[in-house]
């Protein structure tokens, strides 16, 4: 089963299989993509090292496998004379050597199964291991004689389906050196090798015997061209080939328990040519790559799997240069869908609709596009004919024409609330007759005035504003000129009315200017006799002093008289009294019998 993680922060997604799953299913001998398998690979977006093991069945190949990915235990080792491994396994690793490249392994159904009807079914799994794989591991027993190379030589019998044919945009040079990278390098790997490795009497490598025995021999008659033919086929292609010998890895008896045994348990010769294989496997094995210099991640090789099985079960034999033309469809496609995203990202995240001018919609339009159609560019590939960027750029002025006709519709939608957000205490105004009133209609054109200004000071209206402005205006014309005309006919009436409230309020002026008068009179009377009283009053009390003044007076005049008279008559009397006393003393002395 798998484990995916997602992607993060744009980071590649690292895939977890703790054991492998069935790619493509082989049932009643018909082939059939796996969906999850589809899906792991969807999933993969880093390059991948393609490693796929094919050979006899029950010739160990899934033991090989399991060592690659680092574990005893995952494609199914059998111990019994019944092939055990059915169709095509992947099993997604992180590669050892690599930083972010994921190591596909693939292990294959068992050529040779005698339970199989013939052997067309082994042709496709063979083809399809090919055509998949940048290092194509064929495991055979003991030696290389002439059947294993007759087995191998299933690829002359498939030169059609492995051929590539020239396009129409590359010279022959070109297309050739294509091929040659298209094809997998090949590493034969021979099981429970017991031979000594002699040639003449002269010891050889194992990569010096496979040369050796892929070696064609001179001559041209029919006998040597039989013997060469397959030989040739195999030089063309695989021009990069790396041989592998295993000793006997245990006892027989413990063969069936081979994926469980531990190192200590195996012969030391085998322990340490399976670690010199898989060490070749991890440094040598190449990035699979496709014709034009197009390195495949998990998405391509995922497009290729259903490219090549959808071709085969539909009878035709899996060409490269449809493949590849299928995977471009694919891909292109994607591209496109890729860019088209981006666009909708990047306009969505920059616009803000509506805009203040078309013109900085069209600029912000044309960076996005710029910017996707750098995005295609990066993930396209194959695009000879420029057909899919043409599609692009079809899409992308669709897109532009789109965002434009939204943009006109948030304006106007935006311009719409505004007025009536701004307009609409005006019109519920108008209802409620505020206007209908004699100069009603010029404080109505005062207010309009006052909330266009506001119309126009309010932001983000885009380039509807001044339309939906003047269609609103017209819209309410009809208003106006009802305001008008209740205004000129209020006007006449409360002009008349003002005439006779002007009378009214003179005659009543009038009558209070009397009334006034009047008051003003009867008051000046009133001062008058109040004055003429106080005269009065005064005159009395002038009186009044007066009389008790002059008997005051007269009283006094006559205190003076009585006083004056009093004194004269005391000085009188006094004279009297000194005369009677003169006259005493004188007769006193001369008269002493005077009697008074």
């Amino acid at each position: 089963m798998s484990n995916r993680k997602s992607n993060i922060l744009g980071m590649a997604p690292v895939i977890h299989m703790s054991n492998p799953v069935c790619l493509i299913e082989n049932f009643n001998e018909h082939l059939k993509v796996n969906q999850e398998a589809l899906e792991i690979l969807s999933a993969i977006t880093q390059p991948v090292v393609v490693v796929a093991i094919v050979g006899l069945y029950r010739t160990g190949k899934s033991y090989l496998l399991n060592k690659l990915s680092g574990k005893n235990k995952g494609f199914s080792v059998a111990s019994t004379v019944q092939s055990h491994t059915k169709g095509i396994w992947i099993w997604c690793v992180p590669h050892p050597n690599r930083p972010n490249h994921t190591l596909v392994l693939l292990d294959t159904e068992g050529l040779g199964d005698v339970e199989k009807a013939d052997n067309n079914n082994d042709n496709q799994i063979f083809a399809l291991a090919l055509l998949l794989s940048s290092t194509f591991v064929y495991n055979t027993m003991n030696k290389i004689d002439q059947g294993a190379i007759d087995l191998l030589h299933n690829v002359t019998e498939l030169t059609d389906l492995l051929k590539a044919r020239t396009s129409p945009d590359l010279d022959g040079a070109e297309d050739a050196a294509d091929s040659e990278s298209f094809f997998p390098d090949l590493v034969w790997t021979l099981r429970d090798f017991c031979l000594g490795l002699e040639i003449d009497g002269q010891l050889v490598t194992a990569d010096e015997y496979l040369e050796n025995s892929l070696r064609p021999k001179q001559g041209s008659d029919q006998r040597v061209q039989n013997f060469n033919l397959p030989r040739l086929c195999i030089q063309k292609f695989f021009p990069k080939k790396k041989c592998f010998i295993f000793d006997l890895p245990a006892h027989q008896k413990k063969l069936a328990q081979l994926e469980t045994l531990p190192d200590d348990e195996l012969q030391p010769e085998f322990v340490q040519q399976v670690a010199e294989f898989c060490s070749y496997i991890f440094s040598h094995s190449m990035t699979k790559t496709l014709p034009g210099g197009i390195k495949v991640n998990g998405s391509r090789l995922k497009n290729l799997v259903l490219t090549y099985v959808n071709g085969i079960s539909s009878g035709d034999l899996p060409c490269m240069e449809n493949a590849v033309l299928a995977l471009a469809q694919i891909e292109n496609s994607a591209a496109v869908q890729k860019a088209i995203a981006y666009y909708e990202q990047q306009m969505g995240q920059k616009v803000q609709l509506p805009t203040e001018t078309l013109q900085e919609l069209l600029d912000l339009h044309r960076d996005s596009e710029r910017e996707a159609t750098e995005v295609f560019m990066k993930n396209c590939f194959k695009d000879v004919d420029q057909s899919f960027q043409k599609e692009l750029e079809t899409l992308l002025d669709a897109k532009r024409n789109d965002i434009c006709k939204q943009n006109l519709e948030a304006s106007s939608d935006r311009c719409s609330a505004l007025l009536k957000d701004i307009f609409g205490p005006l019109e519920e105004a108008v209802k409620q007759g505020i206007y209908s009133k004699p100069g009603g209609h010029n404080l109505f054109i005062q207010k309009m005035e006052e909330l266009k200004a506001k119309y126009y000071q309010a932001p983000r209206k885009g380039i509807q504003a001044e339309e939906v402005l003047q269609k609103y205006l017209k819209s309410k014309k009809s208003v106006s000129d009802a305001i008008l005309q209740a205004d000129q006919a209020l006007t006449e009436k409360e002009k008349k009315m003002k005439e006779e409230r002007v009378k009214a309020e003179a005659a009543e002026a009038n009558a209070r200017r009397l009334e006034a008068i009047q008051r003003w009179n009867q008051q000046r009377m009133q001062r008058r006799e109040r004055v003429h009283q106080e005269q009065v009053r005064q005159m009395e009390r002038d009186k009044q002093n007066w009389l008790a003044e002059l008997q005051r007076t007269q009283e006094q005049r006559m205190q003076e008289q009585a006083a004056q008279l009093r004194a004269t008559f005391e000085a009188e009397n006094r004279r009297l009294h000194h005369e009677l006393q003169y006259v005493q003393r004188n007769v006193i002395h001369d008269d002493p019998c005077v009697l008074l």
